[in-house]
């Protein structure tokens, strides 16, 4: 299996596509809007890609955040509230901030699983910055890591609940980057003290099965490499000093923080600590090259992998309708 979540082109599979993934058996996909269209197409091809493999528990991920991060769109699926909008609500009322956190991931696991997606790429543990570009901003649930944390905790059981599995990100915090990562590599130069607080969040939900690293370059740990790249940040930061024992994905190595080929971002990823080089745009000519450049899966990434995959197994009856309602009618308590 290769160590690699490769993106598709459109709304069906071409015929290269299906050849290429029956052949190179990576570990799961994502999907974009573009490969999104109405509930029984996705399901469909959500359907062909668990065939390919004969794998039911396949890794299939989207980002489906809420706000201004959402792949499924309206009018075919409901819209859903930023982390924002949580952290407001904790301002007057943390526990009923937490309850609509989780019942909110809970509608929203509700549409992933019907699509045939297993994994979602949230939630968000970054902890808001002032003065920060506002590529995380209102993704955020806070401030402050402890808020943060709960919330997340909240997002994860919703999803859970819905037979979903979260992905905490961006590891080991994106907040207080000053640049947009898709674009270009952003350095943050706080210490290390500064930097704990930036942590804090991710330590508390170290257990959490699936994480994504940050496109962020950390001067007080490393200043050559952004942390997907960094054998230091990947085993002192996330591994040893978080705590975190789980799957770990790099974020989308097309995005323009990183220099060299894709193909060599995703070894250089790898070879540095990450378990999965994630890619996200379909160019056949990247995917061909990611599974020529790196090792067949290791034992550790894949008892991760399993493992992940694994929970929730037993998703709960729910409606969506009771729990968009409970969602809002505490959200309204804000007003």
């Amino acid at each position: 299996m290769v160590p690699a979540i490769f993106g598709l082109s459109g709304l069906t599979l071409t015929a290269d596509e299906r050849a290429f993934f029956r052949d190179a058996d990576p570990a799961g996909y994502i999907l974009f809007g573009r490969n999104i269209d109405s509930r029984a197409q996705v399901r469909t091809l959500t359907d062909e890609l668990r065939a390919i493999h004969g794998r039911e528990r396949l890794f299939i991920c989207i980002d489906q955040e809420g706000g201004r991060v959402a792949r499924m769109k309206p009018p075919v699926w409901a819209s859903y509230p930023s982390g924002e909008a949580f952290d407001q609500l904790y301002e007057i009322a943390p526990s009923s901030a937490i309850e609509a956190a989780r019942c909110n991931a809970h509608a929203l696991g509700l549409d992933l699983a019907e699509a045939g997606i297993t994994v979602d790429c949230y939630p968000s543990l970054d902890v808001r910055q002032p003065g920060a570009h506002d590529v995380i901003g209102d993704r955020a649930f806070g401030a402050d890591a402890m808020r943060v944390a709960a919330l997340g905790r909240a997002a994860l059981d919703g999803l859970a609940r819905a037979g979903v599995v979260g992905c905490i990100k961006h590891m080991p915090g994106h907040g207080r980057a000053m640049a947009d990562s898709h674009k270009e590599l952003p350095t943050v130069t706080a210490t290390e003290a500064e930097l704990e607080q930036d942590l804090g969040a991710f330590r508390r939900l170290a257990h959490t099965p699936i994480g994504m690293t940050a496109h962020v370059r950390y001067t007080a740990w490393d200043a050559q490499n952004a942390a997907t790249l960094s054998p230091f940040v990947v085993e002192e930061i996330i591994r040893r000093r978080i705590g975190f024992a789980g799957l770990l994905l790099t974020d989308d190595l097309d995005m323009q923080a990183l220099d060299g080929s894709v193909p060599e971002r995703a070894a250089r990823a790898l070879a540095a600590g990450c378990d999965i080089a994630l890619n996200c745009w379909a160019k056949m000519d990247d995917m061909v090259g990611i599974a020529k450049a790196c090792p067949q899966m290791p034992d550790i990434t894949a008892q991760r992998l399993e493992r992940a995959l694994s929970l929730p197994n037993d998703p709960a009856p729910a409606s969506w309708t009771n729990l968009a309602a409970k969602r809002d009618t505490l959200l309204a308590l804000t007003a």
